[in-house]
């Protein structure tokens, strides 16, 4: 264990969504895993001989006593508990990929094994909203590989032991949509944009050309400083209270130029400030795994 109290990390989310990889993932990192323990043992054994690692319990609807009201009363009940440090770690799956998945492996969902899987893909995210909004860390394993899902689980679950709080910064494009799990989100879209200069079409906010375009803009300074000192305000107060992971976005047309270009500043100014940062440029990542170049800030 990191420190005197008992870590119980309760890991749930959608039948699907890489609850096992998951789960595997910490037991790799040294956790005590427990799979579809009904909730009404947890006092037993949280009574028992100290176990004297930190411990994983996988919770999904296939529990026998699992429901929404039970794992929160649970996770209550956890934080009330002395000598233990609880925290819920749920992987988040849009519906799409969920029925995907299970139309690949031809696997029933257990809320509806005599129905197609798409009625238990809905009767299931319908039932996990209130947990998935007490969460602590939340994972999208919507574009993830069970090895991305791995790596991403050992990223946020292990910088704990010297720092209580993960902060990652986003860039995304409007175009596909907010990623899921964003804590906090800002809009780059009026600045100027790299995309209409034809020398920098074709480069990305890594460069430093995109950077120092997009930071010439006499509208970029303010809005940095103003973003910094939001974060520098929020993030000790969400260390208080507990919480282990922080995800800033930034976005902007195309997610190429503008929300990279603020999001790796953003990034080096918290990581020079101490805190454990880490970047995911998600239109970048994807051109990349497909081959191709992310599509540009037209707009």
């Amino acid at each position: 264990m990191t420190d005197q109290h008992q870590r119980i990390i309760l890991l749930t989310g959608p039948s699907g969504a890489g609850r096992s990889t998951a789960i595997r993932a910490m037991e790799d990192l040294g956790f005590e895993a427990i799979d579809n323990l009904p909730l009404s043992l947890l006092p037993r054994l949280l009574d028992g001989p100290p176990i004297g690692r930190d411990l994983v319990l996988g919770l999904d609807v296939r529990n026998r006593d699992f429901s929404a009201n039970a794992l929160i009363e649970t996770l209550d009940s956890l934080q009330a508990h002395p000598g233990v440090r609880p925290e819920l770690l749920y992987i988040d799956c849009r519906a799409d990929v969920l029925l995907r998945r299970f139309s690949e492996t031809r696997r029933r969902h257990p809320l509806a094994p005599a129905e197609s899987p798409d009625q238990g893909v809905g009767l299931e995210l319908d039932l996990l909203v209130p947990i998935r909004a007490r969460a602590d860390i939340l994972i999208d394993s919507s574009e993830l590989t069970p090895h991305d899902l791995k790596t991403e689980v050992e990223r946020l679950i292990t910088p704990q032991v010297g720092a209580r709080l993960a902060v990652s910064v986003n860039s995304f494009s409007y175009k596909r949509g907010l990623p899921r799990g964003v804590d906090m989100v800002l809009d780059c879209r009026f600045l100027r944009n790299p995309y209409w200069e034809p020398a920098l079409r074709s480069l990305n906010g890594t460069s430093a050309k995109v950077a120092e375009y997009v930071g010439a803009d006499s509208r970029f300074l303010p809005f940095f400083e103003q973003t910094l000192s939001m974060a520098e305000l929020l993030l000790p107060a969400y260390r208080e209270e507990g919480k282990a992971h922080f995800a800033i976005g930034f976005g902007c047309t195309g997610g190429q130029h503008r929300s990279v270009a603020i999001a790796e500043k953003m990034a080096q100014a918290l990581a020079d400030r101490g805190w454990q940062v880490s970047t995911r440029h998600r239109e970048l990542e994807r051109a990349s795994s497909q081959g191709t170049r992310a599509t540009g800030d037209k707009g």
